[in-house]
């Protein structure tokens, strides 16, 4: 005898009689690691915790995820209310799930990623101040340090955090442009050789990349030089929109 087919009527009387709290529902939330190459150095945002738990330890701006929102929408909120940066490279990294990793309550968070030139998250800080926020250089180890080369006291897990944000952008780096994030919109070979020696944490030969990165078709020449720079000025491009990176 053939199954009775379900009706829409039958699902609306099955979700309004569904008890949700028969399940265990951790909260959901958003941290994303902001990077930059400042000085030749690869640095990431922090901002000091102003509460409990964890006070004063710095931690990753983030935010707990919105019912009506989505995990992509909650990322850009928290960069946005935190920073007031929009409109930048950001991409999912991975979700960070142990049981213990926050003492409020089960918490899983989702991190993200962004890359960002010096001189935009140079100015979000300026503008945010009184939110204790710093930009923290990352060690070769990939750990926020400060100015005398200790490790930064990390709320939560955000230091394993960051740390995998840096293996996968210096994966990345290899396959995938994303170098040109950290750069304005014109700039030397110099400077694209210079952030990529910053997220690899190694010096990168002169010659050799800058044969890769003209042979890939990376970048276009703007026909300007850079100028102020004495008396053989370095040619100034931007970047031509190619998909590979540079190993």
């Amino acid at each position: 005898m053939p199954r009775k087919q379900r009706t829409d009527t039958d699902e609306q009387s099955y979700l309004a009689a569904y008890d949700a709290s028969r399940y265990p529902r951790p909260s959901v939330a958003v941290d994303v690691v902001l990077l930059t190459v400042a000085d030749d150095q690869l640095h990431v945002l922090l901002a000091r915790r102003p509460e409990q738990p964890q006070l004063g330890k710095w931690a990753l701006p983030g935010t707990f995820l919105g019912m009506d929102e989505s995990i992509d929408a909650t990322a850009a909120r928290a960069l946005r209310t935190k920073t007031g940066l929009e409109d930048i490279f950001i991409e999912q990294l991975y979700t960070f799930g142990e049981p213990g990793r926050d003492p409020r309550t089960r918490v899983i968070s989702v991190a993200y990623y962004a890359l960002v030139e010096p001189a935009r998250l140079q100015e979000a800080v300026a503008r945010h101040a009184d939110a204790g926020l710093r930009l923290a250089r990352v060690s070769d180890d990939a750990l926020p340090v400060d100015d005398h080369d200790t490790p930064l006291p990390m709320a939560f897990d955000h230091a394993s955090i960051v740390a995998q944000a840096i293996e996968r952008i210096r994966g990345k780096l290899s396959y995938a442009p994303i170098g040109f994030e950290l750069l304005g919109g014109t700039f030397t070979l110099r400077d694209l050789r210079r952030v990529h020696q910053a997220i690899l944490g190694r010096e990168l030969n002169k010659d050799s990349f800058r044969r890769t990165i003209l042979d890939r078709g990376l970048v276009t020449a703007t026909g300007e030089v850079l100028t102020g720079v004495g008396h053989r000025p370095p040619a100034l491009y931007r970047f031509s929109g190619g998909d590979r990176g540079v190993s």
